[in-house]
């Protein structure tokens, strides 16, 4: 079985020149994968939440990730298809997380993409082992990227393709996490 870190590094440079950028940056993200995919392993859902300007990033997501047939199916959900409600205040996020625990028994973890200043950001800061790909806010256990970057469509479907090829690797069990 082969080590997450030596995977991903090798994933990146079979990518060519459309993944060269992360490998200056895999060190930030194999750990952070790593650790949220074994949540996704032991059972807990993943709820995907994207800023508005990312909508389309969501609809691509949710679109590919459970296509592949020879893959079992993970559970990765959109919370606007499971709460369709302006969630701004800290007492709407503490009752949605209240119906997401009732929800998902297993437990689950946000995954926000966008930027830091959207509201919605709130949400997936509201748990500590939220995934987060944040614009323009450094946190501690996320991915940052810049808004300004003129190549972020790119590099978030660059980002995709690792992630996906990353989860396949760990429900087949070719590396160890």
């Amino acid at each position: 079985m082969q080590d997450f870190l030596q995977f991903t590094l090798e994933n990146i440079r079979a990518g060519g020149t459309f993944m060269s950028w992360l490998e200056k940056r895999r060190l930030e993200w194999a750990p952070l994968i790593a650790a949220r995919l074994r949540l996704l392993i032991e059972g807990k859902s993943f709820i995907l939440i994207c800023d508005s300007e990312r909508s389309w990033y969501e609809e691509y997501f949710l679109k590919n990730i459970n296509a592949k047939s020879n893959r079992p199916l993970v559970p990765i959900f959109s919370l606007s298809s499971l709460c369709n409600k302006n969630i701004q205040s800290k007492e709407d996020i503490l009752l949605l997380n209240d119906l997401l625990d009732v929800a998902f028994p297993n437990g689950f973890v946000y995954f926000y993409i966008g930027s830091g200043l959207d509201k919605k950001s709130n949400i997936a800061k509201s748990k500590d082992d939220s995934l987060l790909w944040v614009f323009d806010e450094e946190l501690q256990n996320s991915f940052y990227l810049s808004s300004k970057d003129e190549n972020l469509d790119e590099k978030l479907i660059s980002m995709y393709k690792l992630f996906d090829k990353s989860l396949e690797a760990i429900l087949f069990s070719k590396v160890s996490i």
